[in-house]
């Protein structure tokens, strides 16, 4: 089902005038019968106030076709189970008194934590400085088309590995056909939470938290160095790509998913910190005795060079002992004075 805008006049404003003139115009009947009837005119009295009385139990019907919408919002409406249209622009409308507003999401809220109350419009609890109080909330039947964002719980989920992480994110949305969000599914805030949950399931089970060997992210057969934690751009735009083709037919549009919170589970956390440290503390050492290695190669060569000292293999091997020491130790050197002679 495609959504269908009503392109009608705002003429609240002219219908309210009018409905207000009729009431009054009840009035008159009724005051006028009262009149005749005293002055001896049966007939007439007793059409004239048929009539006032009449309009004045039943004339409140008219009175909800008149309608208010703000700016970024529409309303879906509906005559005898039958989808009329939406209302789209801002303005005051009078509309068909017997058509409905529908909006299964009405009372469904997301939150900032993203949990949803199940639609059923519990009350909420505020703070104050007497204690807690229960407030009743109001749902209009109004569909917000502004930008909204969705920060579900955060999930625990394997990587590819099988390493449980924790990871949250963050989903921009808006809705861009009523239609399809109001009639294509049951309810479409409760949809996008369940879909969010799902397309972030199945993106981050295919990447590692770190960069593995061997581990290929983009399905092309060829391993490369995506994780979750280095590629979060690219992890991110996947999860936003997922997410809308799972969304598009409840009318709803995703315009950006962020990663928002990434860590491994808990029961794991210290081990792969320690993993971390290691592989960390490995590097610097390779670095090291790298630097280490060009250092001793080089003093050889200038002394070899400017003839400064001549030394035999056993020395010089123990020179080069000697200065990797020096070199690679975590502790300063304690040097040895020799007096003697070198041999």
């Amino acid at each position: 089902m495609k959504e269908k805008t009503l392109n009608i006049k705002k003429n609240g404003v002219s219908m309210l005038l009018l409905l207000v003139l009729l009431y009054a115009a009840g009035i008159g009947c009724i005051v006028a019968g009262c009149i005749l009837e005293e002055n001896g005119v049966p007939v007439i009295w007793g059409i004239l106030v048929a009539v006032g009385v009449v309009w004045m139990v039943l004339g409140w019907i008219p009175f909800l076709g008149l309608t208010v919408l703000k700016p970024q919002e529409a309303v879906v409406l509906t005559l005898f189970g039958n989808y009329v249209g939406t209302l789209r622009e801002p303005g005051f409308y009078y509309v068909n008194p017997f058509c409905t507003s529908v909006n299964p999401a009405a009372r469904t809220r997301l939150s900032q934590s993203g949990d949803v109350d199940g639609g059923t419009g519990k009350a909420l609890v505020i703070a104050n400085g007497a204690g807690a109080v229960n407030a009743e909330v109001s749902f209009g039947k109004k569909i917000s088309l502004k930008v909204m964002t969705l920060n579900n719980s955060r999930q625990k989920i394997n990587d590819c590995l099988g390493n449980p992480v924790e990871i949250g994110i963050a989903v921009t949305w808006r809705v861009v056909d009523t239609a399809k969000a109001v009639f294509q599914v049951d309810n479409y805030k409760e949809y996008l939470s369940l879909q969010c949950d799902s397309a972030l399931r199945d993106i981050v089970r295919i990447y590692p938290y770190d960069m593995a060997p061997n581990v290929d992210t983009t399905g092309d057969g060829i391993a490369d160095e995506g994780s979750l934690r280095g590629s979060s751009e690219i992890v991110a735009s996947r999860i936003r790509d997922e997410i809308q083709q799972k969304v598009a037919e409840a009318g709803l549009e995703i315009l950006e998913a962020r990663i928002t919170y990434l860590a491994y589970a808990p029961e794991i956390a210290a081990v792969m910190l320690q993993r971390q440290q290691a592989s960390a503390i490995v590097d610097a050492r390779k670095m090291i005795v790298d630097g280490a290695v060009g250092m001793v190669e080089m003093a050889l060569e200038r002394l070899s060079e400017k003839n400064t000292v001549e030394l035999d293999e056993e020395r010089k091997a123990a020179m080069v002992s000697n200065l990797l020491v020096v070199l690679c130790g975590n502790h300063d050197a304690q040097p040895v004075v020799n007096s003697g002679s070198l041999y």
